[in-house]
């Protein structure tokens, strides 16, 4: 049996290991980098999947979170930038994915991480979800606290890339 190039190439996709790492974004932080360029270890590709999430009141569109992240990894083929809405098992599925990443600051985001991987679980038993820890300087970083500090007047330039650093003095007009 001889494989053409095209054959050779859907081959190649379907071997690859690929998770999704879903989030508001709302920015994305260090933390968040930390786990993806740290889940680039185990995985091919990761698609960092923005969620248009209607109980939340962002302060940046899904177009603005999308280019930011696309910034920050500008370059990098490992790294697939997408939004979505929905239920994220049906994302995966859709996309042949079948890892979810999820990462984990404190006892406190347990709880809720927890439920929604057995909810996805019981939604689609062919996706796993892995949960990582952000590296100890992250392991209080959370999007919500970058804004407000950003707003009071801090400096957050180590706590986010700075593709974020600008849009946040653009959004802001600081």
């Amino acid at each position: 049996m001889i494989i053409d190039k095209q054959e050779c190439q859907e081959l190649k996709l379907l071997m690859e290991r690929k998770a999704i790492y879903p989030g508001s974004f709302d920015p994305i932080t260090n933390g968040h980098v930390d786990i993806i360029q740290r889940g680039k270890k185990i995985f091919d590709k990761i698609v960092v999947a923005v969620l248009d999430n209607p109980k939340k009141t962002p302060v940046f569109s899904i177009e603005e979170r999308v280019k930011m992240i696309e910034k920050t990894f500008e370059g990098d083929p490992a790294i697939e930038v997408t939004d979505f809405d929905g239920l994220l098992v049906d994302f995966a599925i859709k996309n042949n994915i079948q890892v979810v990443i999820r990462g984990l600051r404190a006892i406190s985001d347990f709880e809720y991480e927890f439920q929604m991987a057995l909810m996805n679980r019981k939604l689609s038993p062919e996706v796993e979800t892995l949960f990582m820890m952000p590296s100890l300087k992250y392991s209080f970083l959370s999007s919500n606290l970058v804004k407000e500090v950003f707003q009071l007047g801090g400096c957050v330039k180590d706590l986010v890339p700075p593709p974020v650093e600008e849009a946040l003095r653009e959004k802001f007009n600081f």
